[in-house]
């Protein structure tokens, strides 16, 4: 591709015409990590996760999915799509939490956007639910593993 998707002949913003494009598998998968403070990492081990607003990574997992299933309502010139799959995960580290999301469907458009939009969210959310302990929280790294289905797939190493 030698030209942006979402502008038109017109160098007007555009939604992709998919009209002529086949139904295919599609899968993706996003990652996001946050670094939080040495403290909040114990606190978050010591007291299982849970705050008086509830568990920080169940409501992060289900953030995650409601913003990928939201995506097309989100990113102005983005096909809405019904998910028929999507996973997030969320795994410690030492000073971090890494966040992943799968986004599966059938269709005639890919799910890049629904994964990364899914790891966005619950990195959102366990800012929102740490934040009353400290700002000193880091976003960051969000970006495409692989995907799969259409013209071209894609594979990142970590």
């Amino acid at each position: 591709m030698t030209e942006f998707s979402h502008i038109n002949k017109n160098q007007q913003p555009s939604i992709v015409n998919i009209m002529d494009k086949k139904v295919s598998q599609r899968h993706a998968v996003a990652k996001a990590s946050i670094e939080l403070p040495e403290m909040m990492m114990q606190k978050l081990t010591a007291e299982n996760f849970n705050t008086a607003k509830g568990s920080i990574i169940h409501t992060a997992i289900i953030a995650g999915i409601m913003g990928a299933k939201k995506t097309g309502e989100l990113i102005p010139l983005c096909h809405p799509i019904g998910l028929e799959n999507c996973e997030v995960e969320i795994k410690f580290n030492s000073n971090s939490l890494d966040i992943y999301a799968t986004a599966e469907v059938e269709a005639k458009t890919g799910v890049e956007m629904e994964a990364m939009t899914a790891v966005s969210i619950a990195a959102l959310t366990i800012y929102d639910m740490c934040k009353a302990l400290s700002h000193d929280i880091i976003i960051k790294e969000i970006k495409l593993m692989e995907k799969t289905g259409g013209k071209n797939d894609f594979k990142r190493s970590e």
